[in-house]
Order: C-alpha cells, then structure tokens, then sequence
C-alpha cells in the first residue's frame, strides 16, 4: 500500500511538472485580454487556478486509477505490459473524462485536449508503473541445481 501511495504522489508530481509547459488553452486564455482590463470575463489568475484544478481533477480521476489497473493487471507480464495496460486505461478514462466530464463537444478541441493529456499523463504513469515495478518483491529463485 505505501509503494502504491508513493507512486501516486510521484505520479501527481510528474504531472503537476508537466505543467510548467501551459497547454495551448491557458495560453489563448491568458492571451485574451490584458490584465488590467476591467471588462475581462475571467481574472488572468482564475487561468491558472482552471488549469491548477484541471491537473488534479484528471489526476484523481484518471492518472491514479490507470495506475492502480496497470500495476495489477499487467504484473505478470513485466513494466511494459503494466505500462501498456496503464495508457490504455488512461486514454480510456480521458475520454470519458473529456466528454463526459467536461463536456467538450467539438472534435477538433476534443482531440488536442485529449492528446494534451495523454501526453502529460502518460509522463505521469511512466513514474508510477517504474516506481511499483521497481519496488514489487520478486520471487525468490532458487541455486542452480536446487529443485525448490
């Protein structure tokens, strides 16, 4: 349970990092009308609060759980198969996350959203599933020549 929960917190921290490159929206958003004009629909800080609250939302929602499946259904088949397993849910889960979620309707800003956050996540869940993988116990093989 403590490498699972140290594994989420890597997660959440590769991911937050990844924001230090802004996704394409917040930079049109932020773009959109000067700081100190007074008819602006949307302060310049609640920009980064969205995409603050955009980045734990999607860790919550899809991050965590792709990493929880891909660490247990791909644990026989080594770290890529958990990491394989991992992206496939998580792209899953963004979609839902996307559509559902966030209501995106137009395909054009469906799919740059998506892969926006696929990418991130993916960054993501590579720490998670190297973090468990590495911390798994193996199991113990015996002396060559020893039945066991």
């Amino acid at each position: 349970m403590a490498v699972h929960l140290g594994a989420m917190h890597l997660s959440g921290a590769l991911l937050v990092l990844t924001f230090l490159v802004p996704p394409g929206w917040v930079l049109d958003a932020y773009g959109a009308a000067p700081a100190d004009d007074p008819t602006a629909d949307v302060p310049p800080v609640m920009i980064l609060l969205g995409a603050l609250f955009g980045c734990v939302t999607f860790h919550v929602v899809v991050q965590i759980p792709s990493g929880l499946l891909g660490s247990w259904l791909g644990r026989r088949g080594g770290v890529l198969a958990s990491y394989a397993v991992a992206v496939a849910v998580a792209g899953a889960l963004t979609l839902v996350f996307l559509w559902g979620v966030v209501g995106v309707a137009d395909a054009a800003e469906f799919t740059s959203l998506w892969l926006d956050y696929m990418a991130r996540g993916a960054l993501g869940l590579a720490g998670y599933i190297g973090l468990t993988s590495a911390l798994r116990p193996r199991p113990a093989r015996p002396f060559p020549g020893v039945e066991g």
